[in-house]
């Protein structure tokens, strides 16, 4: 990765119905881990659920392993930087989050820590976790 790439936010692809812009986002930070747990793993996806604790966290999983249904909803598709067979990641979101979230941008981020639960990066001593701001107009 070049210098140049490694200091962008990534943006998602629009993955709603009518949409054109991007609903959630990845930093640097979260780019650069993701590509180590790619190396592991194979391709990744997220869940954002609407839990409390640590069910707030945006969790990382094995693309497949967490299934998705109608109570989902795809808010965005990523191509990462690397190996192109395990580039696409999907971000999926509950879909009662959504609806309280619905006015926001996403953006994943990473910090030291180890969450708790099944996501992928709990053993790397850091953790994801997101941030948000209101999507304009």
């Amino acid at each position: 990765m070049s210098t140049a790439e490694s200091t962008e936010i990534l943006e998602s692809a629009p993955a709603i119905e009518g949409e054109d812009f991007s609903r959630v986002a990845l930093t640097p930070a979260a780019v650069e881990l993701l590509g180590r747990l790619r190396e592991v793993h194979g391709a990744l996806m997220f869940h954002q659920s609407g839990g409390c604790c640590d069910g707030s966290a945006p969790m990382c999983y094995p693309a497949g392993d967490f299934l998705t249904g109608p109570a989902d909803v795809l808010l965005g598709v990523f191509r990462l930087p690397g190996d192109p067979t395990t580039a696409e990641l999907e971000f999926w979101i509950s879909r009662e989050q959504f609806e309280y979230w619905r006015h926001t941008h996403l953006t994943v981020d990473v910090v030291a820590g180890r969450g708790s639960g099944f996501s992928v990066e709990a053993p790397e001593g850091r953790r994801f976790l997101i941030r948000s701001s209101l999507l304009p107009g």
